[in-house]
């Protein structure tokens, strides 16, 4: 057996632990770190993950803090579900969990997304002695967060060099689209970091059952006036307040209604927002569902009015669904969605007028839902977890 040494390595070395390195590890393994799994996009994304790498006959580790998670439910037989509740803190013990477990399993490759997994997964490739290749999953475009919040000149420096220490340990940058790993090389400058540009495992089996299953939200009844869809966490970035008054201009030309799925710190917000605008009457917020695809396969146009993303996996689920869309052209991800605009219109950030516009247009358009279905069709759970794969140089089992 040989020994792990355990230190801070940017000051000086200390022996915190010995840890024993397995025999025969398994050279095919995957370890995913989700360290406060919630249920947002960006952990969605990397179980689904998890479950296109055991479909492939890749071993994963799914190491969590805590088990409760719907996205945890019928994992593949593959998946070792892997509980350390200690990493869910920011001590030496959630840094000594993780380094346990990975020495006794020896993956191949660690991959982490959110940043204090990614902090962690860094700290822990500094401190194994045959640590895995490190893969960590840049889902946001930074650039795009500090110009929505009108950052000063010394804050955008101060969040670039904290963002060039946060994913320095990496081998590997995996970058959610085009423009994320764009924002990545301008951070990073003259340092070389190696970036890929991987599809999102969006579109899943599942998908297609949620589809089919039945709503019984009433205003989505034959009959009914058209539904216009938002979803998203109601937080300053999904820009919701933008598509209430959006919504407002709709509704005082054309009999319609507003359904936003999600949950977050701006509800009461939102709601007196809908009041003033005197638009509540037409206008729900049900809060959290698992399934959105029921949803989006009904509405009459589903809108993304976000500030930023790094992606914007809502608008390809959205037109897996076969569902209209608009979108602002926000940083990044929903120009190279719909391609310029030729699949959806485009309209500039905050801007209510010219978001009102192309809804009002969208509901007046004959819906195209093939070729919507087909614009997307690239980002599968089988074409995702495939060119992962090839990216860590792993091989289907």
């Amino acid at each position: 057996m040989r020994p792990i040494l355990l230190g801070n390595c940017a000051t000086r070395p200390v022996l915190s632990a010995l840890l024993p390195l397995a025999e025969g590890a398994d050279a095919n393994r995957i370890a995913i770190l989700m360290r406060n799994p919630e249920t947002g996009g960006v952990e969605r994304m990397l179980a689904n993950l998890a479950q296109g790498f055991a479909q492939h006959g890749v071993p994963v580790d799914l190491i969590v803090g805590a088990r409760d998670n719907p996205y945890f439910e019928n994992l593949h037989s593959r998946i070792n579900l892997v509980c350390l509740g200690s990493i869910r803190g920011r001590g030496r013990g959630a840094l000594l969990a993780l380094c346990g477990h990975l020495s006794s399993q020896r993956p191949a490759v660690l991959m982490a997304a959110k940043d204090e997994d990614c902090a962690l997964a860094g700290a822990a490739k500094r401190r194994l002695a045959r640590p895995p290749r490190l893969y960590l999953r840049v889902s946001s475009d930074y650039s795009g967060q500090l110009s929505g919040r009108h950052a000063s000149r010394l804050r955008r420096w101060w969040r670039y060099r904290e963002v060039r220490h946060l994913f320095g340990e990496a081998d590997a940058l995996v970058c959610v689209s085009e423009g994320v790993a764009r924002d990545m090389r301008q951070i990073f400058g003259r340092l070389h970091v190696e970036t890929h540009v991987l599809p999102n495992p969006i579109i899943t089996p599942q998908l297609a059952v949620g589809v089919a299953q039945a709503l019984s939200h009433p205003w989505f009844a034959s009959g009914q006036p058209p539904v216009v869809l938002g979803v998203g966490r109601l937080a300053a970035a999904k820009n919701f307040r933008l598509l209430l008054g959006a919504f407002a201009r709709v509704r005082s030309q054309r009999n319609c209604r507003l359904v936003i799925l999600g949950e977050g710190k701006q509800r009461e917000q939102l709601l007196v927002l809908a009041d003033t605008l005197s638009i509540r009457d037409s206008v729900d917020l049900p809060g959290f569902d698992p399934n959105p695809y029921a949803y989006m396969a009904r509405c009459a146009v589903f809108v993304l009015s976000s500030a930023w993303e790094g992606l914007g996996n809502v608008l390809i689920e959205a037109m897996a669904c076969g569902a209209p869309v608009v979108s602002t052209d926000c940083p990044s991800g929903p120009a190279e969605i719909l391609q310029g605009g030729r699949f959806g219109p485009l309209v500039p950030v905050n801007d209510e007028v010219a978001l009102a516009d192309a809804m009002l247009a969208r509901l007046n358009a004959p819906r195209d839902s093939d070729t919507l279905r087909a614009a997307v069709a690239h980002y599968t759970l089988e074409n995702s977890s495939a060119a992962y794969l090839r990216t860590f140089g792993l091989k289907s089992g």
